[in-house]
Parts: C-alpha cells; structure tokens; sequence
C-alpha cells in the first residue's frame, strides 16, 4: 500500500530524512498545482529525479544546460532520437565523441540535484511514496548520499525565505545603474549572470528574464538579489515592501487559522509509523 499525504504536514526534508534512515527504495511522487515532480531511491540514496513529463526523453536538453552541447546540437538530436532512451542516446553521444561519459554523469548528477533543491521550496502538494518502483532501465541513473542533499536543501530554503522577503515580486523591471560598465569591470559574473545581464531592459520583467533563461525563482531571485547588492541595476518601480504587504493580509489569514501543533504532530507521527512499514 502506496504512503500519501500532504506537503503540508510533512515537508521535503522531513520525507527525505525517513527515506535515508529507513533505507527505503521506491519513487516519491509529488503534485503541486502548478507542476508535478518524481524522485527516485535505491536503498536510501537518491538515484534520480524529474520534472514534468517523464515520457519525453531529455537527456539532450540536460546537457545543452548543463554547456555540453549546443541549442542547435541539441535539437537535432532530439529530432533523431524518437523511441530512444537516454542510455542510448548517451552511448551514441559518446561514440561519436560529442561528449564524454563523464560528462554525461555530471551534467545528469546536476540536473538530479537542481530537480530536488527545487522541491524544498515547496510548501504544498500532495506526496505519494511507491515501495519498491523503480524508473526504466533506459534512464541514467546516478546514486547520491541523501545526508548532503538534505543539508544543502535545507540551507537553501533559508536562502529561498531571505530571497521572497527581499524580492516578493518577479513582475517588476530592472534597469542599469548609472555607469555600470565601470561596476562590471569590476565584479567576476559567471555565465548564467552574465545571460541575466544581457537581458536587463525597462521592457521586461524579472519574470520574463526568469523564462528566457530557464532559470527557476530561486535562481533568478539569487541572482537579481547580488546584482541588487553590487549596485550593478535597480528597480524600475520599487515592489511594495513586505512588511506593509504582510499586514495588509494578516486579516485575511487569521480567518484560516493553522493546525495546532498537537494535530500536525500526530500526522507526523503516523506517517513516520506507514513510511517504515513499506
């Protein structure tokens, strides 16, 4: 019998801990309202994870992220990859030494790794734990220790809440500083930074930069947030402050009130019971 409930009550971090010290090997499912991700466990450690659509293969898209191949690399091989897996396409990739093996496992090790640091920010959405299911033995898998994905998670969810407070709104635009050539010459941007920079214009919004990047929130607020602090751009109409914002729907809030914490314990408890009984 399948574990579910709800992020609510249980969060990432507190199924990835059961998961780790329980051993436990299945795929942990998770829907949101928005999206929908899996990740999957073999004996306690992390060995895969998805966004979206699993059907789909997307190894090429994973490496032309990742700086392995290029946009028009990759399209090509998605167009001549239908009905392949990503263990063959990988093989063909390295045979014709377009890539290397290695660089195929990081570029997937990383991917596995952004997938799940992404779910820590999630605080709702219903889970689904499957003892025992396995994704197919055409995708790649990479076996990760779960105790440093926790602990990275959990420090970049402190990060996630520091970042919502200082930039609450992604649909605001920013706009160059005066002289900000003289401030860049002068600061190290790495790639992904610089993408974000090329972009910045009165016409689009954090947001939009957001998408053309492919960058997540989280991303996309780490990297506004230091360009913010280096003085390199501003807003083009400062967001209404967080403070004022959380007053104005502290009203609204109370008439919802939270669980007490004697009945989220006793959820907790009787899902840590069902998690080890699988």
């Amino acid at each position: 019998m399948a574990l579910k409930g709800n992020l609510r009550d249980f969060s990432t971090t507190q199924l990835l801990n059961l998961i780790n010290l329980a051993r436990k090997t299945g795929t942990l499912s998770i829907q949101s309202d928005k999206e929908s991700a899996q990740m999957s466990f073999r004996e306690g450690k992390l060995i895969y994870a998805f966004m979206g659509n699993s059907d789909s293969n997307h190894l090429a898209q994973i490496l032309q992220n990742s700086g392995k191949l290029s946009a028009e690399q990759a399209q090509v091989i998605q167009s001549h990859a239908e009905g392949k897996s990503d263990k063959e396409i990988g093989h063909l990739l390295v045979t014709a030494r377009r890539v290397t093996q290695n660089d195929i496992i990081q570029s997937v090790r990383q991917y596995i790794l952004d997938t799940v640091y992404k779910l820590f920010t999630w605080g709702d959405g219903v889970f689904r734990f499957d003892a025992n299911k396995l994704p197919s033995s055409g995708y790649i898998t990479i076996p990760i220790d779960l105790e440093s994905v926790i602990m990275e998670g959990s420090r970049r969810l402190k990060e996630w809440e520091i970042l919502q407070e200082e930039l609450p709104d992604l649909n605001v635009a920013l706009r160059f500083t005066d002289r900000p050539d003289a401030r860049l010459r002068n600061i190290n941007l790495t790639v992904e930074e610089w993408r974000v920079v090329s972009f910045v214009n009165p016409r689009n919004s954090i947001q939009q930069i957001a998408k053309a990047n492919n960058l997540s929130d989280f991303e996309i607020r780490r990297i506004v947030y230091g360009m913010l602090q280096a003085g390199l751009v501003e807003f083009v109409n400062q967001p209404k402050p967080v403070a004022e914002k959380k007053e104005s729907t502290s009203r609204s809030q109370k008439s919802a009130p939270e669980p007490s914490p004697a009945v989220k314990r006793s959820v907790v408890v009787r899902l840590i019971d069902r998690i080890r009984g699988l």
